[in-house]
This record gives C-alpha cells, structure tokens and sequence, in this order.
C-alpha cells in the first residue's frame, strides 16, 4: 500500500507539478516504484476487461 502525497496550488503551474511528482517518484524505492507500476497495469487491464476491449483480435477473411 502506498501513501500518495497531495500538491495543492492556488494557481495551476505544471513546472511545479512535474517537480512535484518527480519529488515523490525519486522518494521511493525502485522495488515501490515497480509495485506502484504493476499495480496500475493490473487496474488498467481490469478496466478495459470490464469495457469489453481486452478481447483478442478478430481475423477478418477477405472475399
């Protein structure tokens, strides 16, 4: 489980924002880093599962 840090900005600005993130991914271990990646493929595999777009492709024979 891992705890996410939360910027809050009263102006939007990406530079803080990607320094922000870049921050809290260096803050981690590499064995977090890849458990945070693992973790997100799975949810998003689960997702399109359930979108019914995870289906393999269909061969279509030309006439």
């Amino acid at each position: 489980m891992f705890i996410m840090a939360v910027l809050k900005l009263k102006e939007t600005s990406e530079r803080q924002e990607i320094e922000f993130e870049l921050d809290y991914l260096a803050s981690l271990t590499t064995r977090q880093r890849f458990q945070m990646m693992m973790a997100k493929s799975h949810d998003m595999a689960l997702l399109l599962k359930r979108n019914g777009r995870r289906k393999s492709p269909q061969v279509v024979k030309r006439t």
